[in-house]
């Protein structure tokens, strides 16, 4: 039985497969010929894996990056990673992960059958980090074998249904009325950055009409732009850290073809990752229609933040810049005022900053991506600090969540059932229970909330 279980659950945190078996379902609703369903489900499986490969890339020249900025500037502190926090607490909380990420899917269906967010989650690494969040914290207020499945299943399924709800009006902007959603846990980062592009970026042009002079016409190529780019982080973050240093990292290459390589590759993994995206939405959407009209009416996929790179892709390097930068002062506030240090991590400040970026030039241009991203960062750097205290508590130490969601999350559900108890959470069950039925009762619609594309 276990082992089963085990299969399932990593059969579910795998979004490559969980894509698949999307589209394979779509299809079949649709009665499509058998060539059409083998073509349709193996091609959103192998545009996760290239996409999956294309951040495997930029990840690892990510790392080397961190560790000569940490160096070369003398930063010591936290650096936030999800996947570092869920490998410890799987060692503790493997079996509670595992049942409430199988229940939290279960109830991410039911809610999209039968509410009016009808937004499917297939980012199954983020679902799998979310119930570990989830496990965790709820475990050490209290919760306990069923109890602690069916809270945590219950919150999980929850918060994959409502949060791409929350902006899909931001959505439908970068998307261009493309419907799909946000699936990814620094949803409120975004939207946040959307709504400071709404406020701030009034007559500001797109980040994809900056014009270029003819004899820089190379820089439209995305590829080249963010090699150059890149290259110029790595040199001068080399630099800092001392050829010696980076020595350590280059494996005897030189200290400095090893940095300008690592901004190559960083850059060739981007653009694997929008080949990958392309292939992904080719095939998943019209797949996907067969979910809306047969299983889950008028359902939306909610995808995985990369998604929508290419909907702005200079947006993306400018994103990531801004909101790096919004890392180190958000740093530089925490040290001023006795805080821990949260280094920012390169790897949520470029995925989660790339898309606030994307979704601040939606509302507000180039001023929307470039305060928009910003802002994200500062909360990139305080909600970890906020959050490493409840984890300490947990025997977490020196380890916690680096995305949005999960920060907020975390701290809320540590506070509240701090202070009040199981009650304390039951009534948060409560309340998110009315903000999933009143919709349906005060404006009935067989379409999902927040999905229809407004005018300018």
């Amino acid at each position: 039985m276990m082992n089963f279980l085990e299969f399932i659950k990593d059969l579910l945190s795998e979004p490559a497969i969980l894509m698949g078996l999307v589209a394979l379902v779509g299809l079949v609703a649709l009665k499509a010929p058998a060539h059409k369903i083998l073509t349709g489900t193996l091609g959103p499986i192998l545009g996760y894996l290239m996409l999956a490969a294309g951040a495997d890339v930029i990840s690892s020249n990510l790392d080397p990056l961190s560790q000569m900025i940490e160096k070369g500037f003398h930063i010591v502190g936290v650096v936030p990673n999800n996947e570092a926090v869920t490998s410890v607490a799987q060692k503790m909380l493997g079996v509670e992960t595992m049942s409430i990420l199988i229940v939290g899917l279960v109830f991410n269906l039911i809610i999209a059958r039968f509410t009016r967010y009808k937004y499917v989650f297939l980012t199954g690494h983020h679902s799998f980090f979310m119930a570990c969040l989830l496990s965790a914290v709820l475990g050490a207020i209290g919760f306990k074998s069923t109890p602690l499945v069916l809270v945590g299943g219950f919150f999980l399924g929850a918060w994959s249904a409502i949060s791409p709800a929350i902006g899909q009006k931001y959505t439908l902007k970068v998307t261009d009325g493309d419907e799909i959603a946000m699936g990814h846990f620094g949803s409120i980062g975004y939207y946040l950055s959307a709504f400071v592009g709404s406020i701030v970026g009034k007559g500001s042009k797109s980040t994809e009409d900056i014009h270029v002079p003819e004899k820089f016409g190379f820089l439209r190529n995305t590829t080249i732009s963010t090699a150059l780019t890149m290259v110029i982080f790595y040199l001068v973050s080399a630099i800092a850290a001392g050829p010696e240093f980076v020595s350590t990292l280059s494996d005897g290459k030189s200290p400095y073809l090893f940095a300008m390589l690592c901004g190559l590759k960083f850059a060739v993994g981007v653009t694997i990752v929008y080949a990958g995206v392309r292939m992904i939405l080719a095939d998943l959407l019209p797949a996907f229609q067969g979910i809306a009209d047969k299983v889950i009416p008028n359902a939306v996929p909610a995808v995985d933040c990369a998604v929508f790179f290419p909907y702005a892709q200079t947006a993306v390097i400018i994103g990531f810049i801004s909101s790096f930068i919004g890392g180190l002062i958000g740093m530089f506030i925490l040290g001023a005022f006795g805080g821990v240090l949260i280094i920012p991590g390169l790897v949520p400040h470029f995925f989660c900053g790339a898309t606030a970026g994307v979704y601040g030039n939606a509302t507000g241009g180039r001023r929307g991506a470039v305060l928009g991203a910003f802002v994200n960062g500062l909360f990139l750097a305080f909600l970890p600090a906020l959050l490493l205290p409840v984890l300490g508590q947990l025997g977490f130490a020196n380890a916690t969540f680096g995305d949005f969601d999960f920060g907020w999350i975390g701290i809320l559900l540590g506070r509240v059932g701090e202070r009040f108890g199981h009650l304390g959470i039951y009534t948060i069950i409560v309340f998110t229970l009315l903000v999933l039925i009143i919709p349906s009762i005060l404006k009935p619609s067989k379409e999902a909330i927040n999905n229809e594309v407004e005018s300018d």
